[in-house]
């Protein structure tokens, strides 16, 4: 048909990452989603084979925010675990993630907590009994800033606070047409 038909939908079957860790940790997880028919296995090899952009890091403060009131439950993350030096006191907890950052493996060390790999997790919880998933913020990327939302272009709020890709502000620099009532058009 003109116009193309709409393809690349498609979900990976294997992660496409280099790391062999990462290869036998979704070899691990798939097998207990198919032997023990479990979701919460296959919702960590759904992750396991995700692009690098779709695994963002987690910041020990969100974690702590969502971790709020679920005391005794661990933290699931597919991604790595950042510290966050604006949060002033770590809470006891267990976090297994995929790799820590040097500083927040030692804050939550130092209160108390436990930072356990993924495999060790699926010997303590095969079905993932008493977890938590969590996930970091996709769009938390600087990229992200300037891009339009989805909609057509004569809608005139297509652009509206994106963030321009500019070298400078000054008179010469995305002042011209597009930018000015008087000339063409203003977005």
């Amino acid at each position: 048909k003109a116009g193309g038909r709409r393809v690349g939908h498609n979900a990976r079957k294997a992660p496409v990452s280099k790391n062999v860790y990462v290869k036998l940790l979704e070899k691990l997880f798939s097998f207990l989603a198919r032997r023990a028919e479990s979701k919460f296995a296959l919702t960590v090899v759904k992750r396991l084979r995700m692009s690098q952009i779709n695994c963002p890091p987690i910041s020990i403060s969100r974690m702590t925010r969502y971790m709020k009131g679920k005391e005794g439950k661990t933290a699931v993350i597919v991604g790595a675990v950042t510290d966050d030096p604006r949060l002033l006191e770590v809470p006891a907890m267990t976090v297994a993630a995929l790799r820590f950052t040097e500083t927040a493996r030692a804050r939550i060390v130092k209160a108390g907590g436990e930072c356990i790999t993924l495999d060790q997790l699926a010997l303590r919880t095969p079905k993932g009994s008493n977890t938590v998933l969590l996930r970091g913020a996709k769009n938390a990327r600087e990229s992200v800033r300037h891009f339009g939302h989805r909609t057509t272009v004569t809608n005139p709020h297509t652009h509206d606070g994106v963030k321009p890709r500019v070298i400078s502000k000054g008179r010469k620099f995305e002042k011209a047409r597009g930018r000015r009532r008087s000339t063409g058009f203003k977005v």
